[in-house]
């Protein structure tokens, strides 16, 4: 065989078998239920108003130039929507490939920066595979994964192959652009510092390092002018207040003040157990990230360049959320793994102790597994009640059983202790992942109101929304026109008279008695209700009036059959 076929040959097989099962398992957990409001609706309703109304250089929500994204996540989607008509299935697909790809960049990028410690290449994709909040949120069509997968592969163009020390600037230049026409400048954040760093973990920058910083600084110049070169066309085609939004405000908001999403310094600190379960209760993960000592290795410095940075320059930025660091969860399982496998050469004994070893979370599992199990006795002897619990009571032994034997599994004591907790990790994610769908879900599910409005649209009947409309029905319900947001009771008021066949979405904490007489519709929405009224019978009833009886009885979702049923 020719070197470079059992090259690919290799590069093949060590993707088995970690690729087919994260690819298996997020197949299913994508389409397990439909896109989740509001993240993955609000980007469909994105993509979907540029390709109605043919905004290819501007992104459009609710009839609004859209300033919070750059473009190149929606000229994917349509890309495929181009090949396979406008559906769904191809940005949840998408989504899945992003996912994937990620896993094999960090693998490579895993090789080259532990060449003499190959189990951390085998390890790393593992390890980011059985991150339970990187998998649930990648289900989401949004823009992070697709952001973590240039920002790998940016930082894999700046490390060493075997026939090259230099990194390629002009592949790095190019990802960071791509990265840029994501989610815009953010992009930079995530690759500086293991640039700006780089003679601390790459011995060619040290040597070389007025050409590392200076050809460096000409492939940010590059990517940026990949960014320029739609902002500034696209700024002057959506008007002024698009411009200053999209060059100004959006980045110094969130930076400085944010107007969204503001929170204290310390919280991404208190969120890491969460974000990095199930590692974060695995005992040899923190003895081993306790235990590093110098000399550390080139991958272990440069994940530390990479990490440490990024996640203090997060906790300083104003508006924080769980899923902006996405990109960083491979920089911490790559020191994670490197730290594991510098504990088995230099500490045998620490790597093989039982009691370091992954009890924890098999006791976790089986209490839980327990719990589901004893549930319907305590749903039915009044012990626990709550939408969660009573819908759980139904499937959860099922489920409890899964959880027993996963525990079960992490009780083993033998080689691969890793392999089992990723596997153990991944298949609770996705039993979680069912379990949501099978009782939740249908507290998140929008299609009765999606269909009403969008069978209004289609009618020319104008639809109001009294609050902050996040796009959730616009893509689903095909709908042409904007939904008009109406803040207080006089601007209700003013959308009944101007459209006395209109509709408005209305938000409750719960259903009064006028909520299930004069509505066309309401349903359950995660806590809440959406209700859907004659846009008259609304406005009258704010006015302290009597509306006339509705023709039809509102209709109520959902029974436990899934149907609408009357209440007169």
């Amino acid at each position: 065989m020719p070197p470079n076929a059992y090259r690919r040959t290799e590069h093949l097989r060590a993707l088995w078998p970690w690729l087919p099962l994260w690819a298996a398992a997020a197949l299913l957990a994508i389409f397990s239920h439909g896109p989740m409001p509001l993240y993955s609706t609000r980007t469909l309703a994105v993509a979907w108003e540029m390709w109605h109304h043919g905004h290819w250089l501007v992104p459009f929500n609710n009839g609004e130039p859209y300033s919070e994204k750059a473009p190149l996540l929606f000229w994917m989607i349509h890309a495929g929507w181009l090949a396979f008509g406008v559906t769904d299935v191809w940005p949840r697909v998408l989504e899945v490939l992003f996912g994937g790809t990620q896993l094999v960049l960090l693998a490579a990028l895993a090789r080259r920066l532990f060449p003499d410690r190959p189990w951390v290449a085998r390890a790393a994709p593992w390890m980011l595979l059985a991150l339970a909040y990187a998998f649930l949120f990648g289900l989401q069509i949004m823009y992070d994964v697709l952001l973590a997968v240039w920002s790998l592969a940016a930082l894999l163009c700046l490390t060493r192959t075997g026939t090259r020390d230099e990194p390629r600037w002009w592949l790095f230049g190019l990802c960071l652009g791509f990265g840029l026409l994501t989610k815009g400048p953010v992009m930079a954040l995530h690759v500086v510092f293991p640039w700006l760093l780089g003679p601390l973990w790459n011995d060619w920058a040290n040597q070389h390092r007025v050409r590392w910083y200076g050809r460096g600084l000409l492939a940010f110049l590059l990517g940026f002018a990949m960014l320029l070169a739609w902002a500034l066309p696209a700024g002057f085609s959506g008007g002024e207040a698009y411009r200053q939004r999209l060059f100004f405000t959006q980045t110094a908001g969130r930076v400085v003040h944010a107007f969204d999403h503001a929170r204290p310094l310390w919280w991404y600190v208190l969120a890491l157990p969460l974000l990095m379960f199930p590692f974060s209760g695995w005992p040899r993960a923190w003895v081993a990230l306790a235990m590093l000592r110098r000399p550390l290795d080139a991958g272990v410095r440069f994940a530390l360049c990479w990490v440490v940075p990024v996640f203090v320059t997060f906790s300083l930025i104003s508006g924080k959320q769980l899923y902006y660091p996405l990109p960083e969860f491979a920089g911490a399982v790559l020191l994670l793994a490197g730290a594991i496998a510098l504990l088995r050469e230099r500490h045998p004994a620490l790597a093989s102790n039982g009691w370091l070893g992954t009890w924890p979370l098999a006791l976790g599992g089986i209490a839980f597994g327990v719990f589901l199990f004893v549930l319907p006795w305590l749903v039915a002897a009044g012990r626990l009640h709550g939408a969660w619990f009573d819908t759980t009571a139904a499937y959860s032994r099922f489920f409890a059983v899964v959880f027993l034997l996963l525990g079960a599994l992490l009780l083993l004591r033998s080689r691969g202790e890793m392999r089992r907790l990723a596997f153990a990790g991944l298949l609770g994610t996705l039993a979680i992942n069912t379990l949501f769908t099978l009782t939740l879900w249908p507290r998140y599910d929008l299609t009765p109101t999606t269909r009403l409005l969008g069978a209004a649209d289609a009618q020319g009947r104008a639809i109001g929304y009294a609050g902050v409309y996040e796009g959730q029905f616009h893509f689903a319900g095909r709908l042409d026109r904007p939904i008009v947001e109406l803040h207080g009771n006089d601007a209700i008021a003013a959308f009944a008279r101007a459209h006395p066949d209109g509709l408005i979405v209305t938000h409750p904490s719960r259903l009064d008695a006028a909520a299930v007489r004069y509505p066309l519709l309401a349903q359950p929405f995660r806590s809440t209700w959406v209700v859907v009224w004659p846009a008259t019978s609304l406005a009258d009833l704010l006015a302290g009036h009597r509306p006339p009886e509705p023709a039809q009885p509102t209709r109520v979702f959902p029974n436990p059959d899934g149907r609408a049923r009357s209440l007169p």
